[in-house]
Order: C-alpha cells, then structure tokens, then sequence
C-alpha cells in the first residue's frame, strides 16, 4: 500500500501563525484555517471580553455544535430517503 504524502502549510489564525499538516489538499487545509479565524472574530464580536484561549474553546463548542446537528439532519434525510425508495 502506498502511502500518501502529507501537506505541510502555516496559517495564519486569530493572530497567531500555525503549521498545518494534513493528507487534505492545501487549499482544503487553507480554508479551514479561515473558517476558524472567521469564526473566532465572529465571537469576539459577541464576546470581546474574553482572551484567546477561551475564545478558541467557545468557537470549539459551537463548531462541533453545528456539526453534531448538521449529522443529526443527515440522518433524517437518509431516513427519509430510505422511506421514499420504498
């Protein structure tokens, strides 16, 4: 089996430099970093009186917030569909 070779970027988030290394694409890797730094400007808006780390922990709760519901709608889709195919 061959192994794939890891991407190896650094972003920028928050402010802060980071090295990325991942199988994804860099681009992949690049939006994501975004995503986050997005987001955590988003709650700073909301928050701007918390520091960094428990800005980076509330975007953490809230990210896989939306992803546990994003999972919970796919599976009533996948339901639904299984119900339509008969």
């Amino acid at each position: 089996m061959e192994k794939q070779e890891k991407n190896k970027i650094s972003v920028e988030i928050y402010g802060h430099t980071y090295k990325m290394v991942g199988l994804e694409s860099i681009g992949h890797m690049r939006l994501v970093a975004s995503i986050v730094d997005d987001r955590m400007r988003e709650m700073n808006v909301h928050n701007p009186s918390l520091d960094s780390t428990k800005l980076a922990v509330l975007t953490a709760v809230n990210t896989v917030h939306d992803n546990l519901l994003l999972k919970e709608r796919l599976e009533q889709l996948e339901e639904e569909l299984k119900k339509l195919k008969g």
